[in-house]
């Protein structure tokens, strides 16, 4: 690539960027995610309210699925005005400005261009995004095309797009692996058919920053024509070297003025440039770059989480801007300098990004000024020996656990100070024991307090409620083994079945119970049978005699005399009416 050779022509470039958020078309084309119409509309929601000005809501030619999307987009995102709801203002309420321009992504193709219209046609601001690759690798792999052919296919593309609509976006695809002088007679061929806005993607992130601007101030310099249309040139920049956002920003610097970004820098491969970073990168280091934009930064973190939940891609912790550790601070050092002044080591303020104030988080590394800090938030006053052994405490604490949460030193500051405790109850053993095919079984041991004759006692504690099946059950002590039944709440006259005589129960079982294995539910329904016929059941010859079953709930019914005429139906076989 060629050396940056001038960079005056940045002077003349308008002071916003215009942010072009690709998130819902190269930001959907990471591996795994997929999103619907509704989706894509909650989404472009967010994107309208954090003010973004281009939003490319898909490649409708793509399929049936994502041309409904863009037009859902199109529909009610691109014709409503921007909401200010959240950080920035009240549900409901909106401002003066204009909708976002909704774009959507063509080939060079007469049909891909067609859908493109399609989906974005409702909108008020439309945009239509055509393209062509013109690396010698891509053309000669993928097009199997001359220059001159590709040169005729891109004029007539945009001649197509602007028979549609005044906005056409063109980009010459893998610009940075392209040979120069014919990058130049491309962007020189799409200006002169009509492209409003020229866009110079480094594809496959090749590029190096200092190489990268100095392609956009020198096509800016060998294309007058570029400022005398008014022609923006954009850039959309992948990750694949770790470069995105440090290359876009040059771009800027010499002369860009439309930046291609995706929400947590998704999209193909190892992503795209994030639009949280070069946002915050523009508006905090605006005296070196000299540029602006006009995104409310404080949607930036609810931006992002909604990303993340909807497509499934989790932000790492130490994401710049929406990162859960971009203001968390765990060292001594840092902590004391954050406390005393904010400024000391952070270059943003958390509430400009929408995210919650300065983090101390108490670890192995905090000092005594987070330590005694978090002291006075959870309202402890220490004495000087007590603020030491609690302080030991902590650090012995941080070692074996490593991040110190504020129930962790509310135990510290609890047990630090002097306290009777010859009257607590004191826990000596805690056995569990699990296994496969076996009960689970817990046990506790306490060393109770000492009684009123003087005496300890020591063994298992047996408490005096036990909770049964999630209440609390005073009447008795019930089994603790899971095995064992629980007594039954219906008195025991109405259970003969449980009589502990072995041989009444044999009695009773009669005929109908000769296979012991299966015979437990017949013989049960058998002793229903009787109840319910009001017959008495056969007793043991010491039991005392039993009145008849009766269920006050139950209507028991009577014998019609055809079963009572009838021989051959006994006792045992008659079923209620």
């Amino acid at each position: 690539m060629a050396r940056p050779v001038d960079h005056t022509v940045a002077d003349a470039a308008p002071d916003d960027v215009v942010i072009f958020d690709t998130t819902l078309r190269d930001g959907e084309q990471s591996p795994g995610i997929s999103l619907d119409a509704h989706e894509k509309v909650e989404i472009a929601e967010q994107l309208a309210r954090l003010r973004v000005d281009v939003i490319e809501a898909g490649f409708p030619v793509a399929s049936a699925g994502d041309l409904a999307a863009v037009r859902a987009v199109a529909e009610q995102i691109g014709n409503a005005p921007r909401g200010a709801t959240g950080p920035g203002g009240s549900e409901g309420e909106t401002d003066d400005r204009e909708p976002p321009v909704i774009a959507a992504l063509a080939r060079a193709l007469e049909g891909d261009i067609e859908a493109a219209w399609k989906g974005i046609e409702p909108a008020r601001h439309r945009r239509i995004h055509t393209f062509l690759s013109t690396s010698d690798i891509h053309r000669k792999y993928m097009l199997q095309a001359t220059e001159d052919e590709i040169l005729e296919q891109t004029v007539r593309a945009v001649e197509m797009a602007k028979a549609y609509t005044d906005d056409v976006e063109f980009s010459p695809q893998d610009a940075t692996r392209t040979d120069f002088a014919f990058l130049v007679d491309i962007v020189a061929a799409a200006v002169e058919a009509g492209a409003t806005t020229v866009n110079i993607p480094d594809t496959v992130g090749y590029a190096l920053p200092h190489d990268f601007g100095g392609w956009i101030a020198e096509l800016q310099r060998r294309i007058p024509a570029i400022g005398e249309r008014g022609v923006a040139i954009s850039v959309h920049c992948h990750n694949d070297l770790g470069l995105a956002v440090a290359n876009s920003l040059e771009a800027v610097r010499n002369g860009a003025r439309q930046v291609e970004v995706a929400v947590n820098g998704i999209g193909e491969r190892a992503g795209n440039c994030s639009l949280e970073e070069v946002v915050m990168a523009i508006r905090t280091r605006a005296d070196l770059l000299g540029r602006d934009h006009r995104l409310d930064t404080r949607e930036l973190t609810r931006t992002s989480r909604l990303v993340s939940t909807l497509t499934g891609y989790s932000v790492q912790k130490n994401k710049a801007v929406v990162g859960e550790n971009a203001f968390a601070h765990e060292s001594g050092i840092h902590q004391h300098g954050v406390l005393a002044d904010r400024l000391t080591y952070e270059i943003m303020r958390s509430e400009d990004v929408g995210a919650a104030g300065s983090q101390i988080v108490l670890g192995k590394h905090s000092g005594r000024h987070a330590f005694f800090k978090a002291v006075d938030e959870l309202g402890y006053e220490l004495t000087d020996d007590e603020a030491a052994v609690a302080f030991q405490r902590f650090k012995e604490l941080a070692d074996r656990k490593g991040l110190v949460s504020s129930e962790d030193l509310e135990a510290i500051l609890v047990s630090t100070g002097p306290a009777d405790t010859s009257g607590d109850d004191r826990l000596v053993a805690v056995r569990v024991s699990s296994a496969t095919g076996e009960t689970p079984r817990a046990q506790i041991e306490l060393e109770l307090a000492a009684r009123e004759d003087g005496g300890r006692h020591r063994g298992h504690a047996a408490p005096r409620h036990r909770r049964v099946g999630g209440r609390r059950d005073g009447r008795r002590r019930l089994p603790c083994h899971p095995r064992r039944a629980r007594p039954s709440r219906r008195p025991a006259r109405h259970l003969p079945g449980r009589c502990g005589h072995r041989r009444a129960r044999r009695a009773r079982r009669g005929d109908g119970h000769r296979d012991r294995r299966a015979g437990r539910g017949l013989h049960r329904s058998r002793r229903v049978d009787r109840r319910r016929r009001g017959v008495r059941p056969r007793l043991p010859r010491r039991a005392e005699p039993l009145a008849p079953a009766r269920h006050p709930r139950r209507r028991v019914p009577r014998m019609s005399g055809r079963m009572l005429a009838d021989p051959k139906r006994t006792p045992g076989t008659v079923r209620e009416p």
